[in-house]
């Protein structure tokens, strides 16, 4: 296994740890604070393990790839992140095939999430690509 992997995953994924636990501890206060009333048909639990999941994954991914060949670090990016979507497509049939009367909440407590370890992963994987980049 390369060092320059392995040194640049394992802050990776620390950081995407606590992303992970500090997100979904503050994402069950607020729904427990604000909304119990309101029944979710995906556990909130279940959400956060499967972005956890999945952005470890295609960060794992892309930064192996730019270790072993850095020329197609962008095709590896775009083509992994369509695999997410799809993924998160899979993900949530079962609440598509459903009769719930919430929905909308259920769509939200994904996509919130959602997008923000995507913001997470493009930071990470740029703030890589530009150490890699320079050297250090």
């Amino acid at each position: 296994m390369n060092s320059d992997y392995l040194k640049k995953s394992i802050p990776f994924l620390w950081r995407l740890t606590l992303f992970t636990l500090l997100i979904g501890a503050l994402h069950a206060y607020i729904i427990q604070s604000f909304f119990p009333e309101l029944h979710y048909t995906i556990p909130i639990w279940k959400i956060y393990t499967f972005h956890f999941l999945v952005v470890l994954c295609l960060f794992g991914i892309v930064s192996y790839g730019y270790f072993k060949n850095k020329k197609n670090v962008f095709n590896v990016f775009m083509v992994g992140t369509f695999v997410k979507m799809i993924l998160a497509i899979f993900f949530l049939l079962p609440l598509f095939f459903s009769k719930t009367e919430n929905m909308q909440g259920d769509v939200l407590n994904f996509f919130i999430p959602y997008f923000l370890f995507l913001a997470l992963e493009v930071y990470s994987i740029s703030k890589l690509l530009t150490q890699a980049k320079n050297g250090s």
